[in-house]
C-alpha cells in the first residue's frame, strides 16, 4: 500500500469542538484530535459520525505552541473514515477527515 498523504502530519492531542449540520439543528461533539495536518486530521469523538458528513470543526492550539497566546483553528472538512476504538474500556469513534477550508483566529480577536 502506497502511502497517499501530501502535507506532514503533527501528532498532537489537542481539544476539538466538531459541528455537524443536521435538518434542524447543529449537533456539537466535544473530542481530541490525534494527529493533525494542513490537510485533514483524525480525532477521537463519542458519538459515531458517518462517513461523507459535513464537518465544522474548531481546534485550539494553546499558548504553549504557537509561544504567544491561545490560537484558535476554524476548519470546514468532512468524514473520509470511521473506526470503532477502545480508550480507558470505553468504546469511542476514530474519525479521519479531510480539510476543505481553514482561517486562524488569534486569541484575544476570538474573544472580542
Amino acid at each position: 500500500m502506497t502511502e497517499r498523504r501530501t502535507a506532514r502530519r503533527y501528532d498532537l492531542s489537542l481539544p476539538i469542538i466538531i459541528r455537524v449540520p443536521t435538518e434542524r439543528e447543529l449537533d456539537t461533539q466535544q473530542g481530541k484530535t490525534r494527529d493533525v495536518s494542513t490537510r485533514g486530521l483524525y480525532f477521537v469523538v463519542g458519538q459515531s459520525l458517518e462517513a461523507g458528513s459535513e464537518l465544522d470543526i474548531t481546534m485550539t492550539l494553546p499558548a504553549e505552541i504557537t509561544h504567544g497566546t491561545e490560537v484558535f483553528v476554524r476548519a470546514l472538512g468532512k468524514v473520509v473514515r470511521v473506526e470503532r476504538r477502545m480508550e480507558d474500556g470505553n468504546t469511542r469513534m476514530g474519525v479521519a477527515a479531510v480539510i476543505e477550508r481553514y482561517d486562524i483566529i488569534r486569541g484575544e480577536v476570538a474573544r472580542a
